[in-house]
């Protein structure tokens, strides 16, 4: 998450002062924007060794454990806000995930790929899966295992019981609040149980 914009953008939902749990957090770089920005606390999930050797540089608390497994270790309610940023279409069990994420933070914040952005379209229009910024692997190379819509998540979030307090698409570092199932080639929503 290297795009000052963005991340701005995410970490706006993030409330000053939060405990936050990262999932999927990477380098740490979000993490360590919202330490210095918003004096929030918390942890990093990561399973890569060098991302969470990045992680342990830039000063954030990380743990190495891997998402699939699930968050048994965490508490209900432990934290304010969970973050899944960029996590969600790697997962095998996403749904289970959405609802630990649910069940350790008050609040959840989710960000992924938006499929139905209208370059994605486009592409399978002309029968060939989409290569983009956002997409930019090939069919067969991708780690994401599953994609999804901005409107397919309101219907798995309606499923799980969960409210949606926020969304909108990210474009390019811009918001997009007007149509951003076709507009936007990132989906991000702020949900509560």
């Amino acid at each position: 998450m290297a795009d000052p914009k963005v991340m701005h953008s995410i970490a706006r939902l993030v409330p000053p002062g939060s405990r936050v749990l990262d999932l999927g957090c990477g380098d740490g770089a979000l993490m360590a924007h919202l330490q210095a920005t918003r004096r929030c606390s918390g942890y990093g999930v990561e399973i890569d060794d060098a991302k969470v050797q990045a992680c342990i540089r830039r000063g954030v608390n990380v743990l190495q454990l891997n998402l699939e497994d699930g968050l048994a270790v965490f508490e209900d309610d432990s934290f304010d806000v969970v973050l899944q940023i960029d996590t969600l279409q790697h997962l095998r069990n996403a749904e289970t995930m959405l609802r630990e994420t649910a069940r350790v933070g008050r609040t959840g914040v989710v960000a992924f790929p938006n499929f139905a952005h209208w370059p994605n379209r486009l592409a399978v229009l002309q029968g060939r899966m989409p290569v983009t910024k956002r997409l930019p692997y090939q069919w067969y190379d991708t780690p994401n295992i599953r994609v999804g819509t901005f409107a397919d998540f309101e219907v798995l979030a309606r499923s799980c019981g969960l409210s949606i307090a926020d969304s909108f698409g990210l474009h390019e570092g811009q918001e997009v609040r007007s149509l951003p199932n076709l507009l936007a080639s990132t989906a991000v929503f702020k949900f509560s149980n």
